[in-house]
């Protein structure tokens, strides 16, 4: 199954990864983007491990969303054997607001 990342997605995590390298070095960043691989992988094999995202209930698509390195999370769909992730947001943000900026 292959995965597309969509843009505020990539933002999100370059975002992520910038506050990293500032505030703790290279080393948390090397971690974080092995905790992204390893969930991506994951998912590429069992697509549906993440729960149901009650925040996107008004949504047409199935929204799940799964934890990435205890503090992010990293919200996706699939539709026709691929995994969109639309979204990667710290866990200690405002739901509702990080919510509305996926479209």
């Amino acid at each position: 199954m292959r995965c597309i990342w969509q843009k505020p997605a990539r933002q999100n995590v370059t975002d992520i990864v910038a506050y990293l390298i500032f505030y703790f070095g290279t080393n948390a960043k090397k971690k974080f983007m092995a905790a992204i691989k390893r969930t991506v992988k994951l998912l590429a094999q069992q697509p549906e491990m993440g729960t149901i995202d009650p925040l996107f209930s008004d949504r047409s698509e199935t929204y799940r969303s799964i934890i990435v390195a205890n503090r992010n999370k990293m919200v996706y769909y699939v539709r026709n054997n691929t995994i969109y992730i639309v979204a990667f947001w710290d866990c200690r943000q405002d739901p509702m607001a990080q919510a509305k900026k996926v479209k």
